[in-house]
């Protein structure tokens, strides 16, 4: 009851991406744990990931909510999609980030998705390039996705006005 309680409260969008069972052989046998890769985010433009091991599934689920809120970013959003196109890497995995108009919806496949509504975009295309490991497909979103910049942050930037840089 008490743990049901603690979940409503949460204005975060947990989604669990990955669970890997991992064995370290001993003396008398196999230890299996458990590391699971999770996704928190706001739906509002904040996101974060993290990795959770532990000897039973929920409990490295919870530890990876903890990491994930330890490390997350802001991203920029435009309306309902991303300012520009972008490419995200991370290792070998490569992920393209493109705007698409309203009405597309969420264009990806397992990983990047989990990233992408966790944000609270509702229109992009995505394509996923050389890695599958869902990790390193996890980080290489988020690496694109904190490089975006508005017309607006990049005029501030410059010390110019929007218009200016567009015009």
């Amino acid at each position: 009851m008490q743990r049901r309680e603690r979940e409503q409260e949460s204005e975060f969008i947990e989604k669990l991406v990955y669970v890997n069972r991992v064995a370290k052989v001993v003396k008398g046998g196999k230890n299996f744990r458990f590391t699971a890769l999770m996704v928190v985010g706001d739906g509002a433009g904040r996101v974060g990931c993290g990795m959770g091991k532990a000897t039973e599934i929920p409990e490295a689920i919870r530890k990876g909510v903890e990491d994930a809120k330890k490390h997350m970013i802001n991203v920029s959003v435009r309306e309902t999609t991303i300012p520009h196109e972008m490419v995200g890497r991370f290792g070998t995995g490569q992920v393209l980030l493109m705007p698409a108009p309203t009405g597309t919806g969420v264009i990806a496949g397992g990983p990047v998705r989990a990233v992408i509504e966790a944000v609270g975009i509702k229109d992009i295309r995505t394509k996923s390039i050389g890695s599958s490991n869902p990790i390193n497909m996890v980080r290489a979103t988020l690496q694109g996705l904190s490089q975006l910049r508005t017309a607006e942050e990049v005029a501030k930037l410059r010390g110019k006005t929007p218009e200016e840089l567009l015009g």
